[in-house]
């Protein structure tokens, strides 16, 4: 993931335009889908630069292999999947489209308010709960014969848990913002926290704890320096939204209460986004066993495996490009959406679907295939503080899981259109099938030596979400009737062919003149790759969208619009 009040009325809502009738389409208060996504493109960028940097102190301090990293891994995912299970979900699908409703309604503010209220207290009933039932919960999580490594996961667990509270509170928060058009304030908030995150790190450094500690080798100070930090960050990432709230003038009133004012309609549609995390859930519960065990298996053996605390590293790689591309205009796209759907205009929906499904396709494509084909390089590179062996671990895994990024955006954006239609319950269908798929890999993955159960769970992954998003087409044809598929399917693979035959021509290249790239540990390893990946990264990107320019490609003259605008400019 990506990564995510009281109540004056909050800015473009029905006070600020009396002339509305009930039907009839508010004036649009948004900026424009370009705008709008520049802005969260940058926050996420920023997010993600400084939250490399965290995944790589991190992974220094803990490693990428073994129990304590698996233990620590596995506690401090535990807030983001239970906050996901409890509420996450539900709040994305319902708060945009229902604050967006709530304009055209005489007590809009005060509805708003009531799930508000409703949603913060189930929020911290929840994770008081969660907090308490620590040591039923992580075993659950953590596959390990090592009591003291489990010992150590629910003490990193006491203290990570109080994460589930504030991951809500930030939700709530950011898309008040986001259904009023205030993008800025909930993209860059995830960069205050990876900052906070990180200065835990270096105060952790800093005081000579032990690195790649074993479990019994952790004392309670290093615990509540790396996990208590852990967790202040999310903390300051919920908290800072009070600003722009404050500066757009929307003020909370709690409003306690559920009966009489249409929350049914809500219910009907968290009943079905709530069955969707639960599913999702339970396939990460699968994975999460699977890695685990086999970073068990490994341990036992005395031959460290790529597992957990390897897995997240590569799919924080992997949700890079898509949460910088993908969620950033997809987001811009959604309040659009809801606003679209909520007056059935389904022409509007078609066109915001076909813009968000082509768009991202001339950075994703690119960039996907560079990484695939260089993933040696590229974990080696950004997680410069670990061994190779460390690094290998990643790498093994970025190689099997990166292919899911474009059916990943494809099925990201699906889910947006079925939510801003209401329609759950079909985002709880593929879902299904996804984690289904997902999870028949994993079990699979984990029949095989335990050195490639990383690699093949992560591959069998990027299929699982290939077939949800054919799936995801299938359903929105049958809806609108043609969907423009076959355009952009020819749009992509002229996106493809280049980018393919260039990145295996890198790898070759970079093979015979550069050797030994990625075995340079420290700084130096990481300004030598740094150069390297960053030339490479620009002669992809220049031959792909050369050759894709000259096969037709238009989306190529878009991207580059900004750029040759100020160039005419000059």
């Amino acid at each position: 993931m990506t990564s995510d009040p009281p109540s004056s009325p909050p800015a473009g809502g029905p006070d600020d335009h009396p002339e509305d009738q009930v039907g009839e389409r508010p004036p649009s208060t948004q900026p424009s889908v370009g705008r709008a996504g520049a802005i969260m493109a940058g926050g996420t960028f920023a997010s993600r630069v400084v939250g490399l940097v965290r995944t790589a102190m991190l992974t220094g301090v803990i490693g990428t292999t073994g129990y304590a990293a698996d233990g620590f891994t596995a506690a401090n995912t535990l807030p983001n999947s239970f906050y996901i299970l409890i509420a996450g979900g539900a709040l994305n699908a319902i708060l945009v489209p229902q604050i967006v409703r709530a304009r055209l309604r005489p007590d809009g503010d005060e509805f708003v308010n009531r799930i508000i209220t409703l949603s913060l207290a189930a929020l911290f009933g929840a994770t008081v709960l969660a907090t308490l039932l620590a040591p039923l919960i992580v075993p659950l999580y953590y596959r390990t014969r090592s009591e003291e490594a489990i010992a150590l996961a629910v003490v990193f667990a006491y203290v990570c848990l109080p994460q589930i509270f504030f991951y809500g509170l930030y939700t709530i928060l950011g898309q008040v913002l986001n259904a009023n058009g205030r993008f800025a304030g909930f993209m860059w908030a995830p960069a205050l926290a990876n900052v906070v995150a990180v200065v835990g790190l270096v105060v952790f450094i800093r005081m000579g704890f032990p690195q790649n500690a074993a479990p019994g080798d952790w004392t309670p100070a290093m615990i509540a320096v790396l996990a208590g930090s852990a967790t202040l960050s999310i903390v300051a990432q919920a908290v800072c939204l009070v600003i722009p709230l404050r500066r757009m003038g929307f003020r909370y009133r709690p409003v306690w209460g559920v009966r009489g004012v249409g929350l049914g309609e809500v219910s009907n549609v968290a009943k079905w986004t709530f069955g969707s995390i639960v599913v999702s859930q339970l396939g990460f519960l699968v994975t999460s066993n699977v890695l685990t065990r086999a970073t068990d298996l490994g341990e036992q053996a005395g031959d460290p495996t790529a597992g957990l605390a390897a897995f997240n590293p590569a799919l924080l790689l992997v949700m890079l490009p898509h949460g910088l591309i993908t969620v950033s205009l997809v987001t811009a796209l959604y309040t659009r959406l809801s606003e679209a759907a909520s007056h059935d205009d389904h022409a509007e929906v078609l066109r915001l679907h076909g813009r968000g499904l082509r768009l991202p396709s001339v950075i994703l494509v690119p960039g996907v295939v560079l990484i695939g084909v260089l993933a040696p390089y590229v974990a080696s590179t950004f997680f410069f503080t670990n061994t190779l062996e460390e690094t290998k671990a990643i790498a093994i895994v970025l190689q099997g899981l990166v292919w899911m990024v474009l059916p990943m955006a494809w099925t990201y954006l699906n889910d947006r259109v079925f939510y801003a239609h209401q329609m759950t319950f079909m985002s709880f269908r593929i879902q299904c099938v996804t984690t289904g798929l997902s999870s028949l890999g994993a079990l699979v993955a984990s029949r095989l030596d335990p050195g490639l159960t990383a690699f093949a769970l992560s591959l069998g992954q990027s299929c699982a979400v290939v077939v949800s998003s054919c799936v995801g087409f299938w359903v929105l044809h049958r809806m609108h009737g043609h969907i423009g598929l076959r355009g952009a399917g020819a749009m992509y693979l002229k996106l493809l062919v280049p980018a393919v035959v260039t990145a295996l021509a890198l790898a070759a290249l970079i093979a015979v003149v550069l050797p030994d790239l990625g075995e340079r540990r420290g700084v130096g390893g990481l300004v030598e790759g740094g150069l390297v990946l960053g030339v490479a990264a620009v002669v992809q990107v220049a031959v792909t969208w050369g050759v894709a320019r000259a096969l037709g490609v238009t989306e190529v003259a878009a991207a580059l619009e900004p750029v040759t605008r100020r160039l005419r400019r000059g």
